[in-house]
């Protein structure tokens, strides 16, 4: 048997070689060092292992046991009073049939049937020439120096820790192996050079997620009972999206992130664990740094972003109370670290580029083509010749561009004992792929640590972006779709026509839009400012206040401007809207903490009273007839109107946590809150909000200890309450507004009729969970948990003759259940290759059920859109809150190529019309736009100092209504439109029996087959490769740098999908001409643009 075998069983690793120059004489050369030592022992089913660390600690032994030979996890029990460590070792090895040699404080232990041969070989191991060996260990990603790190030579106890500077140096063989480990980062082998070596050795995200940041607080992630998800910084140090939320995108389980579109600085919606409610908000609550911020996470630097903590049921939320029915997303930013200053500079640059998606728009040929089949040509117009087959201008192309984006940071960090800081500068610009969108943000942060004394800590915070948002264009359905191939924006000359309805274009009625873009446009630039004076006392080692108090300014100017040369100006000659929305928010949290571990017994605990405040002004004055070409107020002749309002809040709550653990194996939890909200009457002004959890830590079990493959194992269950509160801020109280009254003549009218006992809207969650971590590489969290919400906040409709259109009442219920997935594999891990792949999956079912008054439908005209789309939604117990509602299609006649729908007769049969207003008399439930399941998966290789990783987002099931499609692909209703290529899947009627997708095409469509129906409602599913990130860290260290990355990275590189529009992942809601995508309702939406960055990050 090999000699080099061997394991450590106290704090250091393996040791083997060693045994070198060790004589082989068991107990008698060394006895005497053993007998001269007294101790006492008294210990009940203890193992080997704990009995050796404890003769190590008092008497500074190493123990050093061959693999195989030994059970360490043996149990046995001793107790014998002042005898000798010999005595000791001997009565416990008895069971074993081993023996122990000391030589240089090293206690060898091996079975008395070794052969000693192999003993005496370990000599030949160590004989070798020693040689010095030097470096520096760093963090594999920001090449900042790792302090206190162990560096050990394999197989032996030799070895050494880095200084202050990362530094080390040690004696050992040559081409010894050296093992490095440092708590939180995965243990690194490498082989030892004469030269001074620079090894990088990587974040354990496993083990940093050891402690993670829950409500108002840190705790240890074994001892959590409740459902949460952590991303890493690692996670987000190649992203390229300017906003947090679709940072969060495929990364957790049961999130769903809707993007914000290809629009430059468009954030995504974000909805956790499906929709509980039906008018209010499905938005999370963000918490940064401890401050609730709102439903968003504003203009947040991700580049700041230390982790981000998503919290999703009751045991985790309810300390939110009536903020938390959505869900909780804690961010954490970076902090200063003790050691010298660190600068990091991080460069990305890249272009990105709009994809079309599967709706290919016909060209010149293609559509005089599709004309020309038309059934009733005798309806064509004249000017329908053949030379337009010749004629072919993209205005797709037109209206893109290759965009160019750019993001620049730098940050400091760094500190002593005394003072930490981080420091950060930040801009990013981007011109987006459609032409005349533009965004820039300026970002400026720091964060300080202060230990004043002993018992004071001292901890401000600022934060302040600035935002420029330009937008030059008008909807994209108007740009790139609507107008025909056959016209040109220029004349034979190549110069823009200046008129915004060219008299010689084949569609006179088309508007020019590059005519307006020549002077108008629309600006918006934000500010925002927050800044934290948070400072903590600690009264004893045990209790502790904490004291969080921030103060948050934002204030958005908007400019809209139409010249009176543009045809949007020309009736007023020239417009000029000014707009100023100024907000501020206060918030303040008084916390006293108690943390106490007695024996087996760990109890921590708060109490704490919160203000949160939020007041907002918005002022907003147009002005008409200006000179050409300047826009400015001072200009104009006309004051138009001046309007202005003002709105606030307050939120005041009381709120108690308090979470016990026994021997860290059984876990209980417990939360109460209580809010009170100027949102509701006096009556109802206070709502309390509770939840129970617990756990249990099976691995922690005396019989489950043995199982060395099993590292983590815990059961866990949660019940309990959160709220929401309505969207409308003044329910309580009857509105008025101004009017022009009687006869023309001014006054106040009712706009809104009180509810004085308006309540919260309440979600209870019962939820239970597994989380395991098997062979060391395995991890896996399993969540199922049920959700009802009661009290449902619904605006409930009046009759026309109140003068108002409804008011809000507590009605209804709804249901949503759910199961929840996550697992990580780490293939290979802590050599020269890496590999771990990790996939989430989501699934969530939602039901109502009850609405107000015993009703059994409610619909929702056009399905909440402001579009005449022919498609209605509706509220239905026992259905999803998102079920589309209208008329079902039928397919096409074989026989006529009429088109059909489904109606009911006199009998209540099904039967098949091609009459389209019988059938739409008949609407019935046609499916729903939630998704069946929902996730994410990823993978990371890495090989030496080159990385790989990709990132997938994927969703099945749902369905969207393609509004563009009944005018893109309308059978001849939209003569006036451009229309769509048909896929490859569908085809025309053309004769009778043909078997076809769309009906014949005819001049003005008298047929309706455009009109709304299921025909235009597609399957939602897809897959998308989200980001791909290719990486290289240079291997070696250049004078007064530490590290060197480069990347280069591409986001929404592909999307598989059946979904016949641009792109299946609507745009979320931003500004009302995005209402429809929100809701599950494609209208020219601006996709999300395939992005390629390269990155350089230095560390110095």
């Amino acid at each position: 048997m090999e000699m080099n075998y061997f394991k450590k069983t106290g704090k250091m690793m393996v040791a083997a070689c060693m045994l070198a120059g060790l004589p082989f004489i068991p107990g008698t050369v060394s006895a005497s060092e053993l007998q001269t030592q007294m101790m006492s022992v008294q210990m009940e089913s203890t193992t080997l292992k704990e009995l050796f660390d404890l003769i190590e600690e008092k008497f500074n032994y190493t123990f050093l046991i061959r693999n195989n030979d030994i059970n360490l996890n043996e149990r046995i029990s001793i107790d014998m009073s002042n005898r000798s460590v010999e005595e000791i070792l001997t009565t416990a090895l008895k069971n074993q049939h081993a023996d122990f040699v000391v030589n240089n404080n090293r206690i060898v232990v091996y079975k008395s049937s070794s052969n000693p041969n192999e003993l005496r070989n370990a000599e030949r191991m160590v004989a070798q020439q020693t040689i010095t060996i030097s470096g520096t260990i760093v963090d594999a990603v920001t090449g900042e120096p790792v302090i206190g790190a162990n560096v050990l030579v394999k197989g032996t106890t030799n070895g050494t820790s880095t200084d202050f500077d990362g530094k080390f140096s040690l004696e050992a063989p040559a081409g010894a192996t050296l093992v490095v480990s440092y708590i939180g980062y995965v243990n690194h082998e490498v082989k030892a050079t004469s030269a001074p070596m620079t090894i990088r050795i990587k974040e354990d995200t496993q083990n940093l997620e050891e402690v993670v940041v829950v409500g108002y607080g840190v705790q240890k992630k074994e001892s959590l009972t409740g459902a949460m998800q952590v991303v890493s910084n690692e996670k987000l140090l190649d992203a390229t999206s300017p906003t947090v939320e679709n940072l969060l995108s495929g990364k957790a389980p049961g999130v769903q992130v809707t993007s914000g579109g290809g629009q430059p600085g468009a954030a995504g919606k974000v909805v956790i664990r499906g929709k509980s409610t039906v008018n209010g908000s499905t938005d999370p609550l963000w918490i940064v740094d401890g401050v609730i911020v709102g439903t968003d996470a504003g203009s947040l630097n991700p580049a700041d972003i230390e982790s981000m903590s998503i919290l999703k049921d009751a045991a985790s939320t309810a300390i939110y109370g009536s903020q938390g029915a959505n869900g909780v997303i804690v961010v954490t930013t970076k902090k200063g670290k003790i050691g010298k200053a660190t600068i990091n500079a991080s460069v990305k640059m890249g272009v990105n580029q709009l994809h079309r998606g599967n709706m290919n728009m016909m060209n010149g040929e293609e559509l005089y083509d599709y004309y020309k089949s038309f059934a009733n040509q005798d309806a064509l117009p004249s000017y329908f010749t053949e030379d337009l087959r010749n004629r072919n201008f993209d205005w797709w192309k037109e209206g893109t561009h290759l965009g160019f984006a750019q993001d620049y940071n730098v940050s400091v960090s760094g500190g002593s004992e005394k003072i930490k800081t981080y420091t950060s500068v930040g801009y990013y610009n981007e011109d987006g792929a459609v032409k005349g969108y533009d965004y820039k943000r300026y970002n400026l942060r720091f964060n300080v640590d202060y230990q004043a004394t002993d018992w004071l800590t001292i901890k401000p915070k600022v934060w302040a972006t600035r935002s420029d948002v330009m937008d030059q264009q008008q909807d994209l359905g108007a740009i790139m779709y609507v107008n025909f191939p056959w016209d040109s924006p220029y004349d034979e000359n190549g110069d823009l026509i200046q008129q915004y309805r060219p008299t010689d274009w084949v569609n006179s009625d088309a508007t020019n839009y590059l005519y307006d873009l020549q002077w108008n446009y629309e600006k918006k630039t934000s500010y925002e400012f927050m800044g934290n004076f948070d400072f903590d006392i600690k009264f004893t080692d045990w209790l502790t206040f904490a004291s969080v108090n921030s103060y948050k300014y934002n204030n958005i100017l908007f400019k809209g401007y139409n010249d009176p040369r543009s045809k949007a100006g020309e009736a007023d000659n020239g417009l000029l809207q000014d707009k100023t929305t100024t907000s501020y928010r206060v918030y303040s949290n008084q916390l006293l903490r108690f943390n106490k571990v007695f024996d087996k017994h760990s109890i921590n605990a708060i109490l704490a009273y919160e203000w949160n405040s939020y007041t907002r002004e918005i002022k907003d004055q147009t002005a008409a007839s200006f000179a050409p070409g300047f826009s400015v107020a001072d200009v104009a002749t006309t004051p138009k109107t001046i309007k202005g309002s003002q709105e606030e809040w307050a939120v005041q709550s009381y709120l108690f946590n308090a979470n016990y653990a026994y021997d860290n194996r059984y876990l209980l939890s417990f939360s109460f809150r209580r809010d009170g909200a100027s949102n509701f009457g006096e009556d109802a002004k206070y709502g309390n909000f509770f939840s129970v959890s617990g756990g249990w830590n099976i691995h922690q079990e005396e019989f489950f200890k043995a199982k060395d493959w099993v590292q983590q194992l815990k059961l866990r269950a949660s019940y309990g309450s959160v709220g929401n509160r309505p969207t409308e801020l003044y329910s309580q109280y009857t509105l008025y507004a101004m009017s022009t009254g009687y006869n023309g003549d001014p006054g106040a009218v009712i706009a809104q009729k009180e509810n004085k006992n308006l309540t919260w809207e309440k979600t209870y969650t019962a939820g239970v969970g597994i989380d395991a971590i098997l062979f060391d590489r395995l991890t896996i969290n399993l969540d199922y948990y049920n959700k009802k919400t009661t009290d449902l906040l619904y605006k409930v409709p009046l009759p026309g003759v109140t003068g108002i259109t409804g008011i809000y009442r507590n009605v209804g219920s709804v249901k949503n259940n759910g199961f929840e997935v996550s697992l990580g594999v780490d293939i290979l891990k802590g050599g020269d290759w890496n590999w771990s792949v990790a996939a989430n999956l989501g699934l969530n079912r939602n039901k109502i059920t009850e609405l107000y008054g015993g009703k059994s439908e409610i619909i929702t005209a056009n399905a909440g859109t402001s579009y005449y789309i022919y498609m209605d939604k509706i509220l239905t117990p026992g259905q999803d809150v998102d079920t589309w509602y209208g008329t079902e299609w039928a397919g096409v006649d074989p026989q006529t190529g009429a088109p059909l729908w489904y109606t009911t007769n006199e009998k209540g049969e099904r039967i098949t019309t091609s009459d389209y207003s019988e059938a739409s008399k008949h609407q019935t439930i046609l499916g729903k736009l939630s998704p069946d399941f929902y996730g994410g998966f990823s993978t990371n290789l890495s090989w030496k100092n080159i990385d790989l990783s990709a990132v997938f987002g994927y969703s099945v099931g749902g369905e969207i209504y393609n509004y563009d499609r009944s005018m893109y692909d309308s059978d001849g209703a939209y003569v006036n439109y451009n229309q769509m290529n048909l896929r490859d899947d569908w085809n025309r009627w053309e004769k009778p029996g043909d078997i076809a997708t769309h009906p014949k095409a005819e001049y003005g469509n008298k047929s309706q087959s455009s009109k709304g129906s299921s025909r235009y409602l597609e399957d939602a599913s897809y897959l998308r490769l989200r980001s791909l990130t290719l990486g290289y860290t240079l291997p070696w260290k250049i004078q007064y740098v530490d590290n060197v990355r480069l990347s280069f990275s591409g986001e929404n590189l592909f999307v598989l999908s059946g979904f016949s529009g641009v792109d299946p992942e609507l745009p979320a809601e931003v500004g009302s001409q995005y209402k429809a995508g929100s809701v599950g309702v494609a209208i020219s939406p601006y996709p999300q643009a395939r992005k390629f960055m390269f990155g350089l990050n230095v560390t110095f």
